[in-house]
């Protein structure tokens, strides 16, 4: 017999377990800390195999991965950090972008110890993913973007109007400590949650350094041709954010790479889980 224990809590509760017992493998998914530059940084981390990472999307951080960390923990070891001033990771002073975020991976890979893994990433976490198999190609065994950014020039409109000068900042600032202001509150009230802000800071930061009124401003199609890592691209088929026509001009551009177009939008990976979940496994297997 099987028995799965999954606590029944919302998405920003962080810390979620999976365990079997009766003879099975116990699996056990947990948010960690470490401090990566001076910076204190969470985590999730679990499970058993190889090692992959994940990269969370741009308006995000690592809890809205549980549900697929513990389908992807029977078979790899598997490893989610917020992003540096994303989820409950600190902030980086001053302004930063995808050059950034990618050495802040390569750090993050080399305080776990991990000389080569599959490296997974969405929306602007697969821009994150793509640009650093670009540069590590020896470090990367197989790389799946999800509903990725900078894959080509078009982006949704309300993603774009964010970037007029002073409006993200106004606006940003503005929901940012709306949302503040309603984790004070949670974290007076209830103590034992633990409430992460949807929107960051952060996150308006890095879109206005990729994105502008007219177009995404960081476009990897050039280099693609240049990944010599096999490569998985999902999609999702009604990506209001992305269009799906990035994938399958990507898919064409990169010298090894299959495509998987789901139904959903532009959280593929959440929208259908279990698909999702067997498209990766039987990539990396």
């Amino acid at each position: 017999m099987t028995v799965i224990l999954t606590p029944s809590v919302p998405r920003f509760i962080l810390n979620t377990v999976t365990i079997k017992l009766f003879g099975f493998i116990m699996y056990i998914i947990r948010s960690k800390r470490i401090t990566l530059n001076g910076l204190n940084i969470r985590y999730f981390t679990g499970g058993s195999g190889e090692p992959l990472l994940v990269l969370h999307g741009g308006n995000s951080h690592a809890g809205p991965w549980a549900k697929n960390l513990r389908e992807l923990a029977h078979k790899y070891t598997v490893y989610v950090p917020d992003f540096p001033g994303f989820g409950l990771s600190q902030r980086i002073e001053g302004d930063y972008y995808v050059p950034e975020l990618v050495n802040f991976i390569n750090a993050f890979a080399d305080a776990m110890g991990l000389e080569s893994f599959y490296l997974m990433g969405h929306s602007i976490g697969g821009a994150v993913a793509a640009s650093y198999a670009l540069q590590n190609p020896q470090r990367v065994k197989k790389l799946i973007l999800i509903d990725s950014m900078c894959m080509g020039k078009e982006i949704a409109v309300w993603v774009r109007l964010l970037t007029i000068p002073g409006l993200s900042k106004y606006i940003g600032t503005g929901v940012v400590g709306l949302f503040k202001a309603v984790k004070w509150i949670v974290d007076g009230m209830f103590r034992s949650i633990e409430f992460i802000l949807p929107v960051s800071e952060a996150s308006l930061v890095i879109g206005t350094g990729a994105v502008t009124l007219q177009a995404q401003t960081l476009v990897l199609t050039k280099h693609l041709s240049e990944i010599v890592t096999p490569t998985l691209i999902v999609w999702g088929n009604k990506d209001r954010i992305v269009p799906v026509k990035h994938a399958y001009a990507a898919a064409t551009i990169i010298p090894v790479c299959s495509l998987s177009i789901l139904g959903g939008g532009h959280c593929a990976y959440q929208d259908r889980l279990p698909e999702f979940s067997r498209i990766v496994s039987s990539f990396l297997n």
